[in-house]
């Protein structure tokens, strides 16, 4: 096999293109074997050594989600006019940075994720002159933004989709996307056993020319996957990050970053005839793609930033895509996913430093747009039976009843736990008000193409994307200042004792929590460069030394003393009440390090 044929990248070998494609790989997460043994004693946990000082690094960056976010208009969407008025909150929390969920032209059909124009916004969000007024102002609060691509995949309007239904089979317009033929004897069987991600088969069939033939769409077949193999499609990329970059776009987030390459010849027939080799996920190919898409990041002045949504199969296949020359971080999923079970957060602590870039180190997260709110899934009952891979992110939208107090205890506590971990952090919009997850929608009011392709088996993700509460005062809790439509989704009563202006005023709030938080973490930033763990005899405390000062997390259910730390310094801060000489059940501490003998 030449490299070319699969890989499109010259410095990966025939067996390290079996091993990122080989056998075992799950449909979402590739071969991952999510393995929970702990490997700080062995790591070298020093990040950052000799690498020049980036706005990215140790920064703290708000995930806005445009639509639950602010409407400004009335119509029930949130927009960018609205994010604009409410910039100052996202400062005021601390933060470094914003990431944008997708704002392009769509028809909507995954909320953005199914681009028709990617130089365009979405009329629902507002125009480029708003975009452009809105980014200004963000720069001019000391905001960066970063902005979500989706390369992966487009919408079916789009209008080079249009032209390959409109095509030949062989044309140049259908060799932008995977188009193949179909199996049996009159073409009218999809060309393997492919899942979407969203429920069915990844296959849709069209008919051209008189000739059946399927396009594969990883997820909805309103998105269809481009062919990452055609220089058009290369090419077409590069101009639009440039176009955005020059507009005075900060960074990307890349979507779905280890989909965009497939196997050439896509494998065919059913599950057993393919094989177990999963041609779909972090196939070596993409690699080629990042470095290609790091020159221009590194193109500008002020570089731009780029960070992948990756789930790759191993650490080593994880590293490569944080190589000096590709994308500066990916996320850490592993914490977000994880049960409230010290062990538990430690292992997957330790993967994210093990698959991290050393030199800008990982990008955690306990909650975004795809999963329940941390309040729920931690007042939840914590399970310790590890899922399969093809489970994780299911594991993070589980059903079941919820204690609310709890959750929002053990929330606070994780939130300070992930503030102390070197690296950047990631926040989605309501964490900081202790939001939790809408359970209770009614089967006509949920938009989720999850819930509608799954018949309705799978919750979906709408509950996590309830409109922002902002003032008691108000039908749609200040949401829509001027409503004459009701809000996209339906915000429960409870959102009411949550508003940022209730919580505002209320230092033992979430609110308060986090801009505590986030305020020490920033006026210590350059301080936190490690991660040296601490030997506990407490199975359910993990504590260690970042370089700043000494963290330690008791997940369990009663009481630790401060003296298990051995000698400490007075609190930096507290997720709790903790006095110094008792760490609570179910809080962090951060204590100052001891002074030098």
């Amino acid at each position: 096999m030449a490299d070319d044929d699969v890989c499109l990248d010259n410095d990966v070998t025939e067996e390290e293109c079996h091993d990122a494609t080989g056998s075992g790989a799950a449909p979402w997460l590739g071969r991952a074997t999510w393995s929970l043994e702990p490997m700080g004693a062995r790591m070298n946990n020093r990040l950052f050594a000799g690498a020049e000082a980036s706005w990215w690094r140790n920064a703290s960056i708000y995930q806005v989600y445009l639509r639950s976010y602010k409407d400004s208009n009335g119509d029930g969407n949130g927009d960018l006019n609205g994010l604009r008025a409410e910039l100052e909150h996202i400062v005021a929390l601390g933060c470094d940075a914003l990431w944008l969920n997708p704002i392009y032209r769509s028809p909507q059909c995954d909320h953005g994720y199914d681009v028709a124009d990617y130089r365009a916004i979405d009329p629902m969000y507002g125009t480029l002159a708003d975009f452009d007024h809105f980014l200004r102002e963000a720069h001019e609060l000391g905001l960066r933004v970063v902005m979500d691509i989706v390369p992966n995949h487009c919408s079916h309007q789009h209008p080079w989709f249009r032209e390959a239904l409109a095509a030949s089979p062989d044309s140049t317009a259908r060799a932008r996307f995977l188009f193949e033929r179909g199996r049996g004897e009159n073409g009218e069987l999809p060309p393997n056993s492919w899942e979407s991600l969203f429920g069915g088969s990844a296959w849709t069939e069209v008919v051209g020319d008189g000739v059946k033939s399927w396009y594969l769409h990883a997820f909805d077949s309103s998105q269809p996957d481009f062919n990452w193999r055609n220089e058009e499609v290369r090419a077409e990329f590069d101009s639009i990050l440039r176009w955005w970059f020059d507009r005075g776009v900060d960074g990307f987030r890349v979507d779905v970053a280890h989909g965009l390459m497939k196997s050439d010849p896509i494998p065919r027939g059913e599950k057993e005839q393919v094989g177990t080799v999963d041609a779909q996920w972090d196939h070596p190919g993409v690699h080629a793609i990042y470095r290609r898409w790091r020159r221009i990041a590194n193109s500008y002045s002020d570089p731009r930033y780029l960070i992948g949504e990756v789930w790759a199969s191993n650490d080593r296949a994880y590293a490569r895509y944080v190589a000096n020359d590709e994308l500066h971080q990916t996320f850490a999923f592993d914490l977000l996913v994880q049960p409230w079970i010290a062990k538990r957060l430690r292992a997957a602590i330790d993967k994210g430093l093990a698959q991290g870039s050393k030199t800008n180190g990982p990008a955690w997260t306990l909650a975004n747009h795809d999963v329940h709110r941390a309040v729920t899934r931690y007042g939840q009952e914590q399970v310790d039976d590890e899922p399969l891979p093809e489970a994780m992110i299911e594991s993070a939208r589980r059903k079941g009843s919820v204690d609310r107090g709890l959750g929002t205890k053990r929330a606070g506590a994780a939130l300070a736990l992930m503030a102390a971990l070197p690296g950047t952090i990631y926040l989605y919009q309501g964490e900081e008000l202790g939001l939790s997850e809408h359970l209770d929608l009614k089967p006509t009011e949920r938009q989720d193409p999850i819930w509608h392709r799954s018949g309705g088996k799978e919750i979906g993700r709408d509950g996590c994307r309830i409109p922002m509460p902002w003032t008691k005062c108000s039908p749609t809790f200040g949401f829509s200042e001027k409503a004459t439509a009701p809000p996209w989704l339906p915000q429960p009563e409870c959102y009411g004792a949550m508003t940022r202006d209730e919580e505002r005023e209320d230092p033992d709030s979430m609110l308060s929590l986090y801009r505590r938080i986030l305020s020490i973490r920033r006026k210590r930033r350059d301080e936190i460069d490690r991660l040296e763990w601490i030997p506990l005899e407490e199975a359910d405390a993990l504590a260690f030394d970042n370089g700043a000062f000494i963290c330690v997390t008791n997940t369990g259910k009663r009481p630790i003393p401060a003296t298990a730390l051995g000698s400490v310094g007075p609190i930096v801060a507290r997720s709790g009440r903790s006095d110094g000489h008792l760490i609570e059940a179910d809080s962090t501490v951060w204590f100052e390090r001891p002074a030098p003998r």
